[in-house]
């Protein structure tokens, strides 16, 4: 199906308190991957890198702690962060709200070549 009403996404397992929907993929017939995140204060994703894709991240609500290399940043709504492919990144909502973000990688399966330097996958990443 095109056209995908974020109200009613498909959920994937993820983290505690990172809820992870996908928007766009597989079943869209796109070879992208597209997907909406709904966090609670203190959720977020450990240190890693994806191998081979940049990833864009667009933050629609809430604040983010980032890190990207040797860089941290704090990043609100309305911004978008660029990851390029191979640099290690990482971030922790640390709005009371929670965040909403949609993240963007060019590849379907581009989870299946990312590296954790903390941590490990979350729940779902096989069935992205």
């Amino acid at each position: 199906m095109p056209v995908v009403k974020n109200a009613e996404a498909r959920e994937i397992p993820w983290r505690p308190g990172y809820r992870n929907y996908v928007l766009a993929g597989e079943a869209e017939g796109v070879s992208v991957s597209s997907s909406l995140g709904i966090l609670e204060k203190g959720a977020g994703a450990p240190l890693h890198f994806h191998e081979e894709v940049d990833e864009v991240i667009v933050v629609l609500d809430g604040t983010l702690d980032l890190r990207i290399g040797d860089q941290r940043f704090l990043v609100g709504k309305d911004q978008t962060i660029s990851i390029p492919a191979r640099t290690p990144h990482a971030f922790t909502v640390v709005s009371p709200e929670g965040a909403r973000f949609i993240a963007f990688l060019p590849r379907q399966g581009a989870h299946l070549a990312t590296r954790y330097l903390e941590g490990g996958p979350p729940a779902g990443a096989a069935l992205k």
